[in-house]
Order: C-alpha cells, then sequence, then structure tokens
C-alpha cells in the first residue's frame, strides 16, 4: 500500500468513527463542541492532497494538506464548514507510526514591540460607509485562495481581514508610514494591515479612516465584524477572524486565512492553539 493510500485510510476511519475517535483531539474538540451547542454532523468529506515527500532507508515524511468539509445540521437548517489543514506523517515500512495536524499556532512576527503598536491620530475622522455585504462576499470568494492583486503571506490571516475590510468600503490612510494608520500600496503596507497584534490596537482606538467599536461579547457582532485572538493571554495577539453569518443560537461563525477556514464557530476551541488563557477581542466595524 502506497503512503498516499495509508493516508487516505487512516483518514477515512477518522470520519468514519468521527463521533467516537479521540485520535485527531482537535477534531473530536470539534464535534463535541458542536454536539453541546445542540448541533451535529450531518455528513463529512475529506480530500488528502501530499505537497512534500522525503524517503530515507525505509522511512518516509510526508506533508500534505487535508480538505475537510462537516455539513452540520442547526436546528432546522444547515450551514457547511470547510477547512484546510496541514498534516505531518511518519510511515515506517509503509506503516503510519506518527501522523498530526496543525490548525493555528501563536503567532510570532519577527517585528520588535514597538513596531507592532499602530500610531493613531487624536482628531476624529469623517465616519465611513461600511458595506457588511461586500465584505462577506469578498471573504467568501477567498476562503480558499489568494486574490493575485494583494501579496500573499505566510501568515496570512490579517491581510486577508484587511482585503475584507477594503472590499467592504473602509478607507485606508497613513501612507507611507508602516507604523501609522492602515494602508496597502502593493509593494509596501502598514503594519496594521499584515500583523494581527497591530491591527488588534489600530482597531481599539482609531478614529479615522477605518474605525471600530470594542465590544464586551461575540454575540453583539454581526457578519462584517471582526474577532482577535490571543491564544496564550500574555497579551500579544495572534490571530484575527472576519463575521461571515451566525448561527441558531446567535453565535458567530468566521471565515480565516493561514489556516484556511470558512463557517468556523467563533471561539476556537478546536485550535491546536487553544489553551484555558484565551483572550478575544470583538470589534463592530465603522462603530
Amino acid at each position: 500500500m502506497n503512503p498516499t493510500h495509508q493516508l487516505q485510510t487512516y483518514w477515512q476511519r477518522i470520519i468514519d468513527r468521527l463521533v467516537d475517535q479521540e485520535e485527531e483531539q482537535w477534531l473530536h474538540k470539534k464535534v463535541r463542541g458542536l454536539e453541546e451547542r445542540g448541533h451535529r454532523v450531518e455528513r463529512a468529506t475529506f480530500r488528502i492532497k501530499p505537497y512534500h515527500r522525503i524517503a530515507y532507508d525505509r522511512k518516509e515524511s510526508i506533508r500534505y494538506m487535508l480538505f475537510l468539509s462537516l455539513l452540520i445540521k442547526d436546528g432546522k437548517k444547515v450551514y457547511m464548514e470547510e477547512g484546510i489543514y496541514e498534516g505531518l506523517a511518519l510511515l515506517e515500512r509503509n506503516e503510519i507510526i506518527h501522523q498530526s495536524v496543525s490548525t493555528e499556532a501563536p503567532y510570532t512576527s519577527g517585528l520588535s514591540p514597538s513596531a507592532e503598536f499602530v500610531e493613531k491620530e487624536e482628531r476624529k475622522g469623517t465616519p465611513f460607509s461600511y458595506n457588511r455585504r461586500e465584505a462577506v462576499r469578498y471573504a467568501e470568494r477567498w476562503w480558499d485562495s489568494y486574490n493575485s492583486a494583494y501579496k500573499h503571506f505566510d501568515l496570512d490571516c490579517t491581510n486577508y481581514i484587511s482585503q475584507c475590510l477594503r472590499a467592504g468600503g473602509a478607507p485606508t490612510w497613513g501612507l507611507p508610514n508602516r507604523a501609522r494608520g492602515w494602508w496597502y500600496t502593493g509593494k509596501n503596507w502598514s503594519y496594521s494591515w499584515a500583523v494581527a497584534n497591530s491591527l488588534r490596537w489600530y482597531l481599539s482606538g482609531s478614529r479615522q479612516g477605518l474605525t471600530a467599536k470594542e465590544v464586551s461579547s461575540a454575540d453583539q457582532l454581526t457578519p462584517g465584524d471582526v474577532i482577535c485572538y490571543d491564544f496564550e493571554g500574555d497579551g500579544r495577539f495572534d490571530h484575527n477572524t472576519i463575521v461571515v453569518k451566525k448561527d441558531s443560537d446567535g453565535m458567530p461563525l468566521v471565515n480565516a486565512h493561514t489556516t484556511n477556514s470558512r463557517h468556523r464557530y467563533w471561539a476556537y476551541e478546536d485550535s491546536t492553539a487553544y489553551t484555558p488563557n484565551i483572550k478575544y477581542k470583538f470589534f463592530i466595524i465603522g462603530g
């Protein structure tokens, strides 16, 4: 049996025992969370795409992408949650001896702490009209691919959110100072455009251009709004998502990049980066 077939067989066994399996803890947490909210998985499908393989002696290392789709029953409605996850399998004599999937990881920007904080002006600018429908439409169009009009980052979550906000009509300002405002030119961009922690701090206090209102809970958000995540609770925010719809309980379902996700439950308790210390920030865009 070739290695790709071994992976297909492994994941088919996981899907066949989706409710009871515990080998893939992140997936177990996802399914358990759905059940606790009164939802259930009606159907699950997957696809494997290997992209890097190293063979040595009788061992092999395979990196691959897992494309997973879950059809979820939510009261009288159904919706599809989708995700593209990075996997690593180690095989010996064509048998899997180690298998892991990574969803998110705490983010390290490579910037100095001072560079991640964005200068904001105190004067209040002209309020902008935010087209939430267009922001969500963009989020749905590009959740699993990349718009060639923008640079693609290895850690792309904030770049993707910024693109969605721009599609909704959010105005840019601050060029050419990277530590000022929120902007993108193609060859350069502000820290707040592409760095998770910078966007979080920008949204907390900007009074011109792209503005937002911080609220206390996720249920106060509507499609087009933004959630920021500090997985380790250390004060540095690692990830951002955009709300694209709400479930029957009025809670957000979000889209994201880096681990490309669609209609994922907002709390990210199924993430491999999740810790009990996680902190969130909730922003109503244009508020």
